[in-house]
């Protein structure tokens, strides 16, 4: 048999896909409300894409309250670089919106375009990731974490011991991980 070719296909998913086939018993109204969701999925990858470049450019926004112009305006005014990859480990890494770090203060800002209320935990894991990465104790430098969410900016400046408890936790997860590799049966 010789297949069609769908070459300009290959390593994207279908909404309607037969590895995401819960859809076979979705309704109509449970179908519009996912595709509802995907799309707003993809508008926040388009609005992350749109600021990662005002950014890099260097291209202030409109001074208003909206989320978008307020993450983007701080970002520039802090100086802060772009999608960075922290890494502690093949097993523990992950991509800070915007990072900057000057006079020994730590910034790491994390926009977010969705409505589901986002937590504070994933820029903690980006603190303990810098920490281990360029060997930093947390009690050395000042944090400065921001969530920019529903046209408000959640600020949190974490005590030491927060991120030296995740900093623990990725070591030792890590560790495991590891061993567990190294048991594989198959």
């Amino acid at each position: 048999m010789n297949f069609n070719k769908h070459s300009h296909l290959e390593g994207q998913h279908a909404f309607l896909s037969a590895s995401k086939y819960h859809w076979i018993n979705y309704d109509e109204e449970k179908l519009v409300e996912r595709f509802s969701t995907y799309q707003a999925a993809q508008r926040g990858e388009q609005l992350h894409a749109l600021a990662h470049c005002c950014i890099d450019m260097g291209v202030k926004l409109p001074r208003t309250q909206k989320t978008l112009n307020m993450y983007v305006n701080d970002a520039i005014g802090f100086k802060m670089t772009t999608e960075q990859v922290l890494y502690y480990s093949d097993n523990c890494f992950g991509t800070a919106d915007t990072i900057s770090f000057r006079k020994n203060m730590l910034r790491i800002h994390d926009y977010k375009s969705g409505v589901t209320p986002a937590s504070m935990n994933q820029l903690l894991v980006y603190a303990a990731l810098f920490c281990l990465e360029y060997n930093y104790k947390p009690t050395e430098i000042d944090m400065e974490l921001r969530l920019y969410q529903l046209d408000e900016i959640l600020i949190h400046n974490p005590e030491p011991e927060e991120v030296f408890d995740i900093m623990h936790k990725i070591i030792a997860f890590d560790k495991k991980i590891d061993e567990l590799r190294s048991e594989r049966l198959w």
